[in-house]
């Protein structure tokens, strides 16, 4: 049966406790293997192993609970090795990598941020800082709304004048929380393009659990100052955007 590698820890890192479950219906029970400085929290692998919503919260709630205890390198859902042996095989021959990885990564942990526009707030904000623009749709209120042309024209007028606020909005949220962090990564998967709708960034951030209060502090002071924003925080998370795994990752 495979081995499914949830992440890496140090080989001082306790055993699970009891009744820790992880992926799989039933639920895997989760144990550790340790080979030198390092150590895996695994599993068995369930044979028909999918990227199920249950699963990922699994695999997510295993890496929570390891990081409350201590510094912990994320796998990415799907990480698998043949056998236990295998698994340690890997430890062994990325030692040196994942050992300064822990390092790197000790006592620290993961916001996502992602920004919107709250498109009411921002449409008013517009307006109110572009006289001209204001004008043509005052104009287009008082004659009723104006021909279809006249409507089309406004309307990508408007939307050209948001798309470029968007732009600027996306570096304010960066420059806003940055100095609170040890390290930034744009968008999932190192994207540095917003994605979606109306999207403007989607930023990870490393933060010190120590500073993680004056992080969060800096997010409500952002949502203070700057009303149009919609700011959701997730976190704190393991560090998955920040793993760096190296030439190549287990296998899986």
């Amino acid at each position: 049966m495979s081995t499914y590698i949830y992440g890496i820890v140090g080989s001082s890192y306790p055993d699970p406790p009891d009744g820790t479950r992880g992926i799989g219906e039933p639920p895997r029970p989760v144990r550790i293997v340790r080979c030198g400085e390092l150590a895996a929290l695994v599993s068995d692998a369930p044979a028909d192993l999918r990227p199920t919503e249950a699963g990922l919260l699994a695999h997510q709630d295993v890496l929570s609970d390891a990081a409350a205890l201590g510094a912990v390198l994320p796998m990415r859902f799907g990480s698998l090795a043949p056998d236990d042996e295998a698994a340690l095989a890997v430890l062994a021959e990325r030692a040196d990598h994942y050992v300064e990885r822990l390092r790197a990564l000790d006592g620290k942990v993961e916001y996502n941020v992602r920004a919107s526009h709250n498109e009411r707030a921002v449409l008013h904000q517009v307006l109110a800082e572009n006289p001209e623009l204001r004008a043509m749709v005052e104009v287009d209120q008082l004659s009723g709304g104006g021909s279809p042309e006249q409507k089309l024209q406004l309307g990508e007028r408007v939307s050209a004048t948001v798309r470029a606020r968007e732009a600027g909005d996306a570096v304010r949220v960066l420059r806003a929380l940055e100095p609170t962090a040890e390290a930034v990564s744009a968008g999932p998967e190192g994207a540095a393009e917003p994605e979606g709708a109306g999207r403007l960034a989607d930023i990870s951030f490393l933060v010190h659990r120590d500073a993680a209060l004056g992080f969060l502090s800096a997010v409500d002071e952002l949502r203070s100052c700057e009303p149009h924003l919609d700011l959701r925080v997730r976190g704190p998370l393991p560090p998955y955007s920040f793993v760096d795994p190296g030439p190549a990752e287990p296998a899986g």
